[in-house]
C-alpha cells in the first residue's frame, strides 16, 4: 500500500547547483567518518592502517551505502537538501524507486570502482616486470578514459540539468524533488550584514600588507616600557644597556644608533635594511649612525 502510494508521487526537476551541493555533503561527510574512524587509531603504532586503508574505506563506503542509498534512495547530502533517486529507466513520469539492481551497481560503480583503483595502484607501483609494467599502464589508461568521460558527462550536465555524475548516467537514476520546493526567503538584515562583512574582510586584506607591522610593535613596545634618565657617554651605555634593546639578549657585537641604548649588530642592521625610517623602540630616536660601541662590555659583568 505504501509502496503504491509512493508510486503516485509527483516528481519536480531537481536545480543544477542543488545537485552539486548534495555532491559537496557526500565528500564532506565521508571526510568527517573518515577522518572520526582514523582519530581512534592515533595510540597505535604509525601506519597500523596503510597496509588495509582501501578495504576500510571500501567497508565504511559499504556502511553508508546500505543506510542511504539502499534504505532511503538518496545519499545524506540529497536526504539534507530533500532530494531522492528516481529510477529513470522506467516508461512513467510518476517517482519510481530505485531497483535492487541499480542500488547493487551503484555500489559498485562507487565503493568498488574507489577500492579497485586504490588497491591497484598500491598493488602494480612497485614492480618492476615488464608484465606488471603493461598492466598498470592499461589501469592508467583506463582511469585516464573514465576521468575524460566524466568530464563530458560533466558538461552535458551543465547543458541539460541532469546526471550529475557518470555513475547516475549509466546506472540510469535521476536526482528529483518528491516534494514542492517553497521559496527561499532572506532577510534584509541578514543579507546587509553579510555584504558588510564581506566588504570589511576584503578591504582588511588589502589594507595589511601596507602596514609595518614590526615597526607599530617596536612603537607600541617604546610607549610601554619607556626609559628615561640616561646619558649618552659609553661608562652609562656599559653599565645600563647590558642587553640588546631588540632581542633582549647580550648584546653580540654591541652597536649605538646614537641614543643612550644598545643593539647586537645583527638585530639593529636586519631591522635598519628592513626599514630604512627605523626608530629604537625605548625612545624612538631614529638611526643617525650606526657605530660599534668602543667600550668592552664582557660577559663577567652580567653577573656583578
Amino acid at each position: 500500500m505504501a509502496s503504491s502510494i509512493g508510486n503516485e508521487k509527483s516528481v519536480n526537476p531537481v536545480l543544477r547547483i542543488s545537485q552539486l551541493d548534495a555532491l559537496e555533503l557526500n565528500k564532506a561527510l565521508e571526510q568527517l567518518v573518515w577522518s572520526q574512524f582514523t582519530s581512534c587509531f592515533h595510540g597505535f603504532k604509525p601506519g597500523v592502517l596503510a597496509h588495509f586503508e582501501p578495504e576500510v574505506k571500501a567497508f565504511l563506503g559499504l556502511i553508508l551505502w546500505k543506510f542511504t542509498i539502499y534504505s532511503k534512495n538518496a545519499t545524506v547530502g540529497q536526504a539534507i537538501l530533500d532530494i531522492q533517486y528516481k529510477n529513470n529507466l522506467s516508461q512513467t513520469e510518476k517517482y519510481q524507486p530505485l531497483s535492487k539492481h541499480q542500488k547493487l551497481w551503484y555500489l559498485i560503480f562507487t565503493v568498488g570502482g574507489r577500492w579497485l583503483e586504490e588497491r591497484c595502484y598500491d598493488l602494480f607501483s612497485n614492480r618492476q616486470q615488464q608484465s606488471f609494467c603493461k598492466i598498470k599502464s592499461y589501469i592508467s589508461f583506463g582511469s585516464g578514459l573514465l576521468k575524460l568521460c566524466g568530464l563530458l558527462n560533466f558538461l552535458i550536465f551543465l547543458r541539460k540539468g541532469t546526471f550529475a555524475t557518470l555513475t547516475e548516467r549509466i546506472v540510469g537514476i535521476r536526482s528529483v524533488f518528491c516534494k514542492p520546493q517553497s521559496v527561499r526567503q532572506i532577510g534584509f538584515e541578514y543579507m546587509n550584514r553579510e555584504l558588510l562583512w564581506h566588504g570589511f574582510a576584503e578591504f582588511l586584506i588589502y589594507l595589511l600588507p601596507l602596514i609595518n607591522v614590526q615597526k607599530l610593535k617596536l612603537k607600541i613596545s617604546s610607549w610601554c616600557l619607556p626609559i628615561t634618565g640616561l646619558s649618552n657617554n659609553e661608562n652609562t651605555l656599559a653599565a645600563h644597556c647590558r642587553e640588546c634593546s631588540l632581542c633582549g639578549e647580550w648584546p653580540t657585537m654591541p652597536h649605538t644608533i646614537g641614543c643612550p641604548h644598545v643593539f647586537c649588530y645583527y638585530c639593529i642592521k636586519s631591522n635598519f635594511l628592513f626599514d630604512m625610517y627605523f626608530t629604537c623602540p625605548k625612545c624612538g630616536s631614529e638611526v643617525h649612525s650606526l657605530q660599534p660601541l668602543k667600550y668592552k662590555i664582557e660577559m663577567t659583568e652580567l653577573h656583578v
